[in-house]
């Protein structure tokens, strides 16, 4: 009998060994540095689980224990992720556990997609479509389909969305940055309306985004922005037209070509405020937020004119005849 009991004894000594044998050699497969010599783009598609990830990265060659990564949903089922869709960089050296843990992380690779302040909604559609591996959901819909699945059904899509540099991953899509940017430029909205100026002329949040599209448009020298928006403020109190080039060239759409003619500034469109009183029904360019807080605080003064000095910036006027001087020392005579 005793015999027996050691015999028995030997056993378990024996099994008891050959498990922690066999873990920690299944745990040094887990450890072992992945097979690749460089750095490698992997990508986990939308949909695919964890088996068939070890799969293919089996297939691939990166790991070479396939049974050891089954194995952990068995043993370690808590220390495997969920994993995101999107693509990761593998690196030479890491461990299996270590690229088991990144591909359920949110270090994934990104990419830059930079919206320019004054671009059209029609221009940022035109640079979603054109963006490399990013979803497109909204190719073939109209502006008012788009703006329905952003669940803002009925709203001109113009100025709405933020202008900004947003960064993506693959498995993201074109409504995500939509939604991105147009919350953003919701938060800002509000932020900027709450710091407004308590002369004013516009009445509301959505007043000052077309103002500040206006403005946008109207010059990229910082400095002058709360100046054009004092100018625009005063035209309005006066009952003056804004008469601004740009509302003329949007009314236009894809007919401009580059240059306004007499017959475009007295064509009756919604937007050319050379005919139509006070400002266009809608913004006509996406505004950033120096065009924003230049809306709602423009400059005091006297001026009621500018034009272009054709480097960038304007010479402002606070008579027509100053004005027209202006007029023809910089655009006539150039």
């Amino acid at each position: 009998m005793l015999r027996l009991v050691k015999f028995f004894l030997i056993l378990v000594v024996v099994a008891a060994v050959a498990a922690f044998a066999g873990y920690r050699y299944w745990e040094s497969r887990l450890e072992a540095p992945i097979a690749i010599a460089e750095e490698s783009l992997y990508e986990v598609p939308r949909g695919a689980g964890y088996h068939r990830v070890i799969s293919d990265l089996t297939a691939r060659g990166v790991i070479k224990d396939e049974w050891a990564f089954r194995l952990l949903t068995r043993i370690e089922p808590e220390s495997i992720p969920q994993l995101r869709v999107g693509e990761y960089m593998l690196e030479p050296g890491m461990s299996g556990r270590e690229l088991i843990a990144l591909l359920g992380s949110d270090q994934v690779v990104t990419y830059p997609l930079t919206i320019p302040e004054g671009w059209t909604f029609r221009q940022m559609r035109a640079r979603l479509d054109a963006a490399p591996k990013l979803e497109n959901v909204t190719q073939g819909l109209d502006d008012s389909e788009i703006m329905a699945l952003l669940e803002r059904e009925g709203q001109h899509p113009e100025g709405w969305f933020f202008p900004d540099t947003y960064r993506y991953h693959k498995g993201m899509s074109d409504l995500d940055i939509l939604r991105q940017a147009l919350a953003r430029m919701e938060r800002v909205l509000d932020e900027v309306w709450e710091g407004r100026n308590d002369d004013l002329t516009i009445e509301s949040p959505y007043e000052a985004l077309i103002m500040a599209s206006l403005i946008e448009r109207e010059t990229g020298a910082p400095e002058e922005r709360p100046e054009i928006a004092g100018v625009f403020k005063r035209r309005m109190e006066r009952g003056m037209r804004l008469q601004t080039d740009p509302t003329v060239i949007y009314g236009m759409g894809e007919r401009y070509e580059g240059r306004i003619t007499r017959a475009d500034l007295r064509e009756a469109t919604p937007y050319n405020t050379y005919v139509i009183d006070g400002m266009p029904p809608t913004p006509i360019a996406m505004p950033g937020r120096a065009s924003l807080e230049a809306a709602v605080n423009p400059l005091p003064g006297e001026t009621l004119y500018f034009v272009s000095r054709g480097d960038g910036t304007h010479h402002f006027s606070r008579t027509l005849r100053e004005h027209n001087n202006a007029v023809n020392r910089y655009i006539r005579n150039r």
